[in-house]
Protein backbone atom coordinates (compact mmCIF):
# COMPACT_ATOMS: atom_id res chain seq x y z
CA UNK A 1 0.00 0.00 0.00
CA UNK A 2 2.70 2.48 0.68
CA UNK A 3 3.45 2.06 -3.11
CA UNK A 4 -0.05 2.91 -3.88
CA UNK A 5 0.22 6.00 -1.20
CA UNK A 6 3.61 7.22 -2.98
CA UNK A 7 2.10 7.30 -6.39
CA UNK A 8 -1.20 8.93 -5.11
CA UNK A 9 0.81 11.50 -2.94
CA UNK A 10 3.18 12.35 -6.08
CA UNK A 11 0.25 12.97 -8.86
CA UNK A 12 -2.44 14.21 -6.73
CA UNK A 13 -2.65 14.67 -2.80
CA UNK A 14 0.57 16.61 -2.61
CA UNK A 15 -0.77 19.59 -4.39
CA UNK A 16 -4.31 19.19 -2.74
CA UNK A 17 -3.03 19.35 0.50
CA UNK A 18 -0.51 22.42 -0.40
CA UNK A 19 -3.60 24.06 -1.56
CA UNK A 20 -6.19 23.21 1.08
CA UNK A 21 -3.42 23.54 4.22
CA UNK A 22 -0.98 25.82 3.20
CA UNK A 23 2.17 26.30 5.36
CA UNK A 24 2.48 29.53 6.42
CA UNK A 25 5.35 31.59 6.71
CA UNK A 26 6.46 31.04 10.32
CA UNK A 27 6.88 27.28 9.20
CA UNK A 28 8.12 27.53 5.67
CA UNK A 29 10.63 24.86 4.47
CA UNK A 30 13.10 25.88 1.91
CA UNK A 31 13.71 22.83 0.01
CA UNK A 32 16.37 22.68 -3.23
CA UNK A 33 16.20 19.62 -5.79
CA UNK A 34 18.75 17.89 -4.17
CA UNK A 35 16.75 16.78 -0.99
CA UNK A 36 18.09 19.32 1.11
CA UNK A 37 16.55 21.34 3.37
CA UNK A 38 17.67 24.67 4.90
CA UNK A 39 16.62 27.79 6.72
CA UNK A 40 13.65 25.22 8.71
CA UNK A 41 11.56 27.40 11.06
CA UNK A 42 9.17 25.86 13.84
CA UNK A 43 9.59 22.33 13.04
CA UNK A 44 7.13 20.92 15.36
CA UNK A 45 8.84 19.96 18.34
CA UNK A 46 7.76 16.49 19.35
CA UNK A 47 8.70 15.43 15.98
CA UNK A 48 12.32 16.39 16.86
CA UNK A 49 11.82 15.15 20.39
CA UNK A 50 11.50 11.84 18.69
CA UNK A 51 14.94 12.42 16.82
CA UNK A 52 13.13 11.45 13.81
CA UNK A 53 14.99 12.01 10.63
CA UNK A 54 13.75 14.71 7.92
CA UNK A 55 12.90 11.76 5.63
CA UNK A 56 10.01 10.60 8.42
CA UNK A 57 9.24 13.94 9.13
CA UNK A 58 8.37 14.56 5.55
CA UNK A 59 7.65 11.48 3.77
CA UNK A 60 10.59 11.85 1.41
CA UNK A 61 9.67 9.90 -1.96
CA UNK A 62 11.31 6.20 -2.36
CA UNK A 63 10.22 5.42 -6.19
CA UNK A 64 9.06 8.70 -7.56
CA UNK A 65 11.14 12.15 -7.56
CA UNK A 66 10.59 14.88 -5.49
CA UNK A 67 8.19 18.37 -6.28
CA UNK A 68 7.69 21.21 -5.45
CA UNK A 69 4.67 20.57 -3.53
CA UNK A 70 6.17 17.49 -1.21
CA UNK A 71 6.90 20.32 1.59
CA UNK A 72 4.25 22.64 0.65
CA UNK A 73 1.64 22.08 3.59
CA UNK A 74 1.99 21.94 7.40
CA UNK A 75 0.51 18.38 7.07
CA UNK A 76 3.24 16.28 5.62
CA UNK A 77 3.27 13.10 4.14
CA UNK A 78 4.05 10.92 7.22
CA UNK A 79 1.56 12.74 9.16
CA UNK A 80 -0.70 9.85 10.66
CA UNK A 81 -4.48 11.98 10.42
CA UNK A 82 -3.30 12.97 6.49
CA UNK A 83 -2.31 8.88 6.03
CA UNK A 84 -5.58 8.25 7.35
CA UNK A 85 -7.73 10.84 5.03
CA UNK A 86 -5.26 9.83 1.84
CA UNK A 87 -5.90 6.12 2.17
CA UNK A 88 -9.83 6.48 2.93
CA UNK A 89 -10.55 8.98 -0.21
CA UNK A 90 -8.11 6.41 -2.05
CA UNK A 91 -9.56 2.90 -1.05
CA UNK A 92 -12.81 4.21 -1.63
CA UNK A 93 -12.64 5.10 -5.02
CA UNK A 94 -10.51 2.33 -6.10
CA UNK A 95 -13.34 0.24 -4.68
CA UNK A 96 -16.22 2.04 -6.09
CA UNK A 97 -13.85 1.47 -9.71
CA UNK A 98 -13.49 -1.68 -9.18
CA UNK A 99 -16.90 -2.85 -8.50
CA UNK A 100 -18.27 -0.82 -10.88
CA UNK A 101 -15.72 -2.06 -14.17
CA UNK A 102 -15.68 -5.49 -12.67
CA UNK A 103 -19.36 -6.28 -12.12
CA UNK A 104 -20.35 -4.52 -15.74
CA UNK A 105 -18.45 -6.20 -17.60
CA UNK A 106 -19.58 -9.57 -16.32
CA UNK A 107 -23.10 -8.15 -16.54
CA UNK A 108 -22.68 -7.21 -20.41
CA UNK A 109 -20.40 -10.40 -21.20
CA UNK A 110 -21.63 -13.65 -19.05
CA UNK A 111 -24.03 -12.72 -16.92
CA UNK A 112 -27.37 -15.38 -17.81
CA UNK A 113 -29.88 -12.92 -17.99
CA UNK A 114 -32.21 -15.49 -17.96
CA UNK A 115 -32.25 -15.26 -14.26
CA UNK A 116 -34.57 -12.38 -14.21
CA UNK A 117 -37.39 -14.83 -14.70
CA UNK A 118 -36.52 -16.60 -11.46
CA UNK A 119 -39.25 -16.60 -8.77
CA UNK A 120 -36.98 -15.36 -6.49
CA UNK A 121 -35.82 -12.44 -8.39
CA UNK A 122 -36.41 -9.20 -6.76
CA UNK A 123 -38.18 -6.35 -8.10
CA UNK A 124 -35.55 -3.19 -9.15
CA UNK A 125 -32.82 -5.93 -7.54
CA UNK A 126 -30.10 -4.58 -9.71
CA UNK A 127 -30.71 -1.00 -8.07
CA UNK A 128 -31.11 -2.39 -4.40
CA UNK A 129 -28.03 -4.52 -5.34
CA UNK A 130 -26.26 -1.02 -6.61
CA UNK A 131 -27.41 1.04 -3.74
CA UNK A 132 -26.29 -1.55 -0.64
CA UNK A 133 -22.61 -1.62 -2.81
CA UNK A 134 -22.26 1.97 -3.58
CA UNK A 135 -23.19 2.58 0.31
CA UNK A 136 -21.31 0.15 2.19
CA UNK A 137 -18.19 0.32 0.16
CA UNK A 138 -17.10 3.62 1.81
CA UNK A 139 -17.88 2.46 5.22
CA UNK A 140 -16.56 -0.69 4.80
CA UNK A 141 -12.99 1.56 4.12
CA UNK A 142 -13.21 3.48 7.11
CA UNK A 143 -12.82 -0.11 9.09
CA UNK A 144 -9.90 -1.16 6.83
CA UNK A 145 -8.21 1.73 6.93
CA UNK A 146 -6.46 1.53 10.49
CA UNK A 147 -5.66 -2.11 9.49
CA UNK A 148 -3.78 -0.51 6.37
CA UNK A 149 -2.19 2.31 8.53
CA UNK A 150 -0.59 -0.53 10.45
CA UNK A 151 0.67 -1.73 7.49
CA UNK A 152 2.29 1.28 6.52
CA UNK A 153 4.04 1.93 10.18
CA UNK A 154 6.37 -1.44 9.21
CA UNK A 155 4.25 -3.40 11.83
CA UNK A 156 3.49 -5.56 8.84
CA UNK A 157 5.86 -8.49 6.93
CA UNK A 158 5.46 -6.72 3.45
CA UNK A 159 8.65 -6.48 1.97
CA UNK A 160 10.13 -5.93 -1.77
CA UNK A 161 9.95 -3.25 -4.04
CA UNK A 162 9.03 -2.32 -7.57
CA UNK A 163 12.26 -3.35 -9.22
CA UNK A 164 12.71 -6.18 -7.57
CA UNK A 165 9.05 -7.67 -8.12
CA UNK A 166 10.08 -11.47 -10.32
CA UNK A 167 13.52 -11.73 -8.93
CA UNK A 168 12.14 -14.81 -6.77
CA UNK A 169 9.26 -16.33 -9.24
CA UNK A 170 9.39 -19.22 -6.79
CA UNK A 171 8.63 -17.24 -3.94
CA UNK A 172 5.80 -15.09 -5.32
CA UNK A 173 4.05 -18.58 -6.09
CA UNK A 174 4.56 -20.36 -2.83
CA UNK A 175 3.02 -16.73 -1.21
CA UNK A 176 0.44 -16.72 -3.68
CA UNK A 177 -0.37 -20.14 -2.52
CA UNK A 178 -0.41 -19.46 0.98
CA UNK A 179 -1.99 -16.15 1.08
CA UNK A 180 -4.92 -18.14 -0.88
CA UNK A 181 -5.22 -20.89 1.58
CA UNK A 182 -4.88 -18.50 4.49
CA UNK A 183 -7.79 -16.40 3.46
CA UNK A 184 -10.04 -19.29 2.40
CA UNK A 185 -9.63 -21.06 5.38
CA UNK A 186 -10.36 -17.56 7.78
CA UNK A 187 -12.88 -16.69 5.48
CA UNK A 188 -14.50 -19.86 6.24
CA UNK A 189 -15.23 -19.90 9.81
CA UNK A 190 -16.09 -16.13 10.13
CA UNK A 191 -18.19 -16.65 6.98
CA UNK A 192 -19.84 -19.66 9.03
CA UNK A 193 -19.94 -17.49 12.36
CA UNK A 194 -22.03 -14.71 10.23
CA UNK A 195 -24.64 -17.31 9.38
CA UNK A 196 -25.36 -17.93 13.20
CA UNK A 197 -28.96 -17.01 13.90
CA UNK A 198 -28.77 -13.64 15.91
CA UNK A 199 -25.42 -12.42 13.90
CA UNK A 200 -27.22 -13.35 10.28
CA UNK A 201 -30.11 -11.13 11.15
CA UNK A 202 -28.11 -8.80 12.78
CA UNK A 203 -25.23 -8.42 9.78
CA UNK A 204 -25.44 -10.92 7.49
CA UNK A 205 -28.96 -11.21 5.90
CA UNK A 206 -28.55 -8.09 3.75
CA UNK A 207 -26.35 -9.78 1.48
CA UNK A 208 -28.62 -12.99 1.73
CA UNK A 209 -31.44 -10.64 0.35
CA UNK A 210 -30.09 -11.60 -2.99
CA UNK A 211 -31.24 -15.13 -3.57
CA UNK A 212 -30.40 -15.33 -7.11
CA UNK A 213 -27.58 -12.56 -7.75
CA UNK A 214 -26.38 -10.86 -10.48
CA UNK A 215 -22.62 -9.54 -10.53
CA UNK A 216 -23.64 -6.49 -8.75
CA UNK A 217 -24.56 -8.12 -5.56
CA UNK A 218 -20.94 -9.10 -4.82
CA UNK A 219 -20.35 -5.91 -2.92
CA UNK A 220 -23.56 -5.42 -1.75
CA UNK A 221 -23.06 -6.23 1.93
CA UNK A 222 -23.85 -4.66 5.08
CA UNK A 223 -20.18 -2.62 5.96
CA UNK A 224 -19.71 -4.81 9.12
CA UNK A 225 -20.22 -8.02 7.30
CA UNK A 226 -18.39 -7.01 4.75
CA UNK A 227 -15.33 -5.73 6.96
CA UNK A 228 -15.22 -9.05 8.84
CA UNK A 229 -14.99 -10.97 5.62
CA UNK A 230 -11.82 -8.90 4.66
CA UNK A 231 -10.17 -9.36 7.87
CA UNK A 232 -7.99 -12.27 6.66
CA UNK A 233 -6.46 -10.24 3.68
CA UNK A 234 -5.36 -7.73 6.35
CA UNK A 235 -3.88 -10.49 8.95
CA UNK A 236 -2.32 -12.45 6.21
CA UNK A 237 1.06 -9.90 5.61
CA UNK A 238 0.60 -9.16 9.15
CA UNK A 239 1.84 -12.56 10.28
CA UNK A 240 3.54 -13.73 7.34
CA UNK A 241 6.08 -12.39 4.59
CA UNK A 242 4.19 -11.12 1.78
CA UNK A 243 5.92 -8.72 -1.17
CA UNK A 244 3.96 -5.71 -1.30
CA UNK A 245 3.37 -5.46 -5.33
CA UNK A 246 2.44 -9.53 -5.18
CA UNK A 247 -0.07 -8.30 -2.38
CA UNK A 248 -1.69 -5.27 -4.34
CA UNK A 249 -2.63 -8.01 -7.05
CA UNK A 250 -3.81 -10.73 -5.20
CA UNK A 251 -6.38 -7.60 -3.81
CA UNK A 252 -7.22 -7.08 -7.30
CA UNK A 253 -7.86 -10.99 -7.92
CA UNK A 254 -9.76 -10.92 -4.84
CA UNK A 255 -12.27 -8.27 -6.33
CA UNK A 256 -12.65 -10.35 -9.70
CA UNK A 257 -13.10 -13.10 -7.81
CA UNK A 258 -16.00 -12.02 -5.99
CA UNK A 259 -17.82 -10.66 -8.37
CA UNK A 260 -17.35 -13.89 -10.69
CA UNK A 261 -18.60 -15.98 -7.87
CA UNK A 262 -21.90 -14.13 -8.23
CA UNK A 263 -22.12 -13.82 -12.02
CA UNK A 264 -24.26 -16.72 -12.77
CA UNK A 265 -21.97 -18.09 -15.44
CA UNK A 266 -21.68 -21.68 -14.88
CA UNK A 267 -18.62 -23.25 -16.17
CA UNK A 268 -17.48 -26.19 -14.48
CA UNK A 269 -18.63 -27.92 -11.24
CA UNK A 270 -15.46 -28.19 -10.29
CA UNK A 271 -15.05 -30.42 -6.84
CA UNK A 272 -11.90 -28.62 -5.24
CA UNK A 273 -12.65 -24.82 -6.63
CA UNK A 274 -15.64 -23.25 -5.07
CA UNK A 275 -16.77 -21.52 -7.89
CA UNK A 276 -19.86 -20.06 -9.02
CA UNK A 277 -22.22 -22.78 -9.05
CA UNK A 278 -20.95 -23.43 -5.42
CA UNK A 279 -21.99 -19.81 -4.55
CA UNK A 280 -25.29 -19.61 -5.66
CA UNK A 281 -25.82 -23.14 -3.40
CA UNK A 282 -24.97 -20.88 -0.63
CA UNK A 283 -27.32 -18.12 -1.86
CA UNK A 284 -30.06 -20.36 -2.37
CA UNK A 285 -29.91 -22.53 0.68
CA UNK A 286 -27.84 -20.57 2.90
CA UNK A 287 -26.39 -23.55 5.13
CA UNK A 288 -23.95 -24.79 2.75
CA UNK A 289 -20.67 -24.15 0.52
CA UNK A 290 -19.31 -21.41 3.03
CA UNK A 291 -15.71 -21.13 1.70
CA UNK A 292 -13.92 -18.42 -0.87
CA UNK A 293 -11.85 -20.13 -3.15
CA UNK A 294 -11.90 -24.04 -2.11
CA UNK A 295 -14.06 -26.57 -1.42
CA UNK A 296 -11.99 -27.58 1.19
CA UNK A 297 -12.96 -26.73 4.30
CA UNK A 298 -16.48 -26.94 3.71
CA UNK A 299 -15.73 -30.62 3.09
CA UNK A 300 -14.23 -30.87 6.52
CA UNK A 301 -16.53 -29.20 8.56
CA UNK A 302 -19.25 -31.10 6.77
CA UNK A 303 -20.89 -27.94 5.22
CA UNK A 304 -20.44 -29.00 1.73
CA UNK A 305 -23.53 -29.30 -1.08
CA UNK A 306 -22.53 -30.36 -4.45
CA UNK A 307 -24.60 -27.83 -6.95
CA UNK A 308 -26.90 -29.52 -9.30
CA UNK A 309 -25.70 -30.59 -12.62
CA UNK A 310 -28.77 -29.00 -14.27
CA UNK A 311 -27.29 -25.65 -13.53
CA UNK A 312 -24.91 -26.33 -16.30
CA UNK A 313 -27.46 -27.33 -19.05
CA UNK A 314 -27.85 -24.76 -21.60
CA UNK A 315 -30.95 -24.16 -22.87
CA UNK A 316 -32.97 -26.28 -20.28
CA UNK A 317 -36.22 -26.77 -21.30
CA UNK A 318 -36.98 -28.38 -17.71
CA UNK A 319 -35.56 -24.76 -15.95
CA UNK A 320 -38.90 -23.58 -14.84
CA UNK A 321 -39.77 -26.81 -12.90
CA UNK A 322 -36.72 -26.87 -11.90
CA UNK A 323 -36.61 -23.02 -10.46
CA UNK A 324 -39.72 -24.37 -8.53
CA UNK A 325 -38.14 -27.04 -6.94
CA UNK A 326 -35.15 -24.46 -5.63
CA UNK A 327 -37.98 -22.08 -4.56
CA UNK A 328 -39.00 -25.00 -2.24
CA UNK A 329 -35.91 -26.62 -1.15
CA UNK A 330 -34.96 -23.02 -0.30
CA UNK A 331 -38.02 -22.00 1.80
CA UNK A 332 -37.89 -24.95 4.08
CA UNK A 333 -34.65 -23.74 4.86
CA UNK A 334 -35.38 -20.09 5.37
CA UNK A 335 -38.32 -19.84 7.31
CA UNK A 336 -36.48 -21.47 10.25
CA UNK A 337 -33.32 -18.98 9.12
CA UNK A 338 -35.24 -15.87 9.01
CA UNK A 339 -39.10 -16.22 9.50
CA UNK A 340 -41.52 -13.84 8.00
CA UNK A 341 -40.22 -13.25 4.12
CA UNK A 342 -39.72 -9.15 4.09
CA UNK A 343 -38.31 -9.35 0.37
CA UNK A 344 -40.42 -7.96 -2.99
CA UNK A 345 -40.43 -10.25 -5.69
CA UNK A 346 -40.68 -9.30 -9.45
Amino acid sequence: MDILLEASDYYVFDKVYAKLLPKTNNNLTVYDSNYNFGNTFNLISSQLSKLQTIDEVYGMPKVFPATEFIDASWLCRSNIVREFLTMTVLLTIAGWLAYFSVATLAYFTIFDKKIFNHPRYLKNQISLEIHRAFTAIPVMVLLTVPLVLLELKGYSKLHGSLSDVFDDKKLLIFQSISFIMFTDCGIYFIHRWLHVPWVYKLLHKPHHKWIVCTPFASHAFHPVDGWFQSLPYHLYPLLFPLHKVLYLGLFTFVNFWTVMIHDGAYFSNDPVVNGTACHTVHHLYFNYNYGQFTTLWDRLGRSYRRPDDSLFIRNNKEEKKQWDDQVKGMEEIRIVLEGKDDRSYS
